[in-house]
């Protein structure tokens, strides 16, 4: 399995890399890759190395192949947006997915406040339940 992890690992550097050299402007600051099997973002420990790096203003951009990188399902989605819209910096999503493509830098049919919408009706369903979300996030943060 670290085998497996090693080769991932590279593999996202070289690829993002390639990826970041091509578009002017853009500075790789980190790749941030989990392998652990784990669904929920609060026990993903690169999840969280990313979302710190977003808080303390070193990330404004990520970047993944596919939605599911960044959340296993549509809660973890929705509370991973609303969570990135309430930094005080702006984060922007790109993926690549050819199905669900996001890229709330170019902005194509306003997803970034279709986004964002979603993100907040959904939140909005049970808004405890994302506050405590939220507060598994920011303890497994603060004990990195």
């Amino acid at each position: 399995m670290e085998k497996n992890k090693e080769a991932a690992l590279s593999y996202h550097k070289r690829y993002y890399k390639e990826k970041c050299d091509k578009i002017p402007g853009w500075i790789l600051q980190g790749v941030y890759v989990d392998i652990t099997g784990q669904k929920l973002i609060y026990k993903r420990p690169q999840m969280l190395h990313l979302l710190k790096a977003c808080r303390n203003g070193e990330v404004d951009c990520i970047a993944a192949q596919t939605k599911a990188y960044l959340a296993a399902n549509s809660e973890e989605f929705c509370y991973l947006l609303k969570f990135l819209s309430e930094m005080p910096g702006l984060i922007e999503l790109v993926t690549e997915d050819e199905k669900y493509h996001i890229n709330t830098i170019m902005n194509p049919e306003q997803q970034k406040e279709a986004l964002e919408k979603m993100a907040d009706d959904y939140v909005k369903l049970d808004e405890a339940k994302y506050k405590k979300w939220k507060e598994k996030i920011l303890q497994g943060i603060q004990e990195l």
